[in-house]
């Protein structure tokens, strides 16, 4: 299955070992991640900012998940689906991927549920959607 894990995904992966980071590596192993530069930078910039990562620190987490990820571009999409124009570069690059769901806590996106034939679901619903016909 490919799937994309947001930048809130990717952050609780890595500062904490919850569930976030149990889903990360579960991916990792058995699914394909798809991952852009705008979520390398996204992540980047909130490790920095928010969270006192070193540049160097958050360069180190960005080549973990690039080296689990296959990238793509994002694609354009023909119109705005979200008020946040940051999240609709997630939701190109889901499109880009061509991806069976994104993994999000961004209720600006949970609030679509599905965009383009991809779902759009909490990390702790993966599980469930991991067991179901896709």
């Amino acid at each position: 299955m490919i799937l994309v894990l947001d930048t809130n995904v990717l952050i609780a992966a890595f500062i904490s070992r919850g569930a976030c980071a149990a889903l990360f590596e579960r991916c990792a192993l058995e699914h394909e991640i798809a991952c852009s530069e705008v979520i390398l930078g996204e992540l980047r910039q909130h490790l920095t900012r928010k969270f006192q990562y070193s540049g160097e620190e958050a360069d180190q987490v960005a080549e973990i998940v690039r080296s689990v990820s296959r990238m793509v571009d994002p694609v354009t999409l023909d119109s705005p689906a979200c008020r946040d124009p940051d999240d609709d570069l997630i939701l190109a690059t889901a499109v880009a991927a061509r991806a069976s769901c994104l993994v999000t806590g961004d209720k600006d996106l949970l609030v679509l549920e599905r965009y383009e034939g991809i779902e759009i679901i909490r990390p702790n619903q993966f599980a469930d959607f991991e067991a179901g016909p896709h």
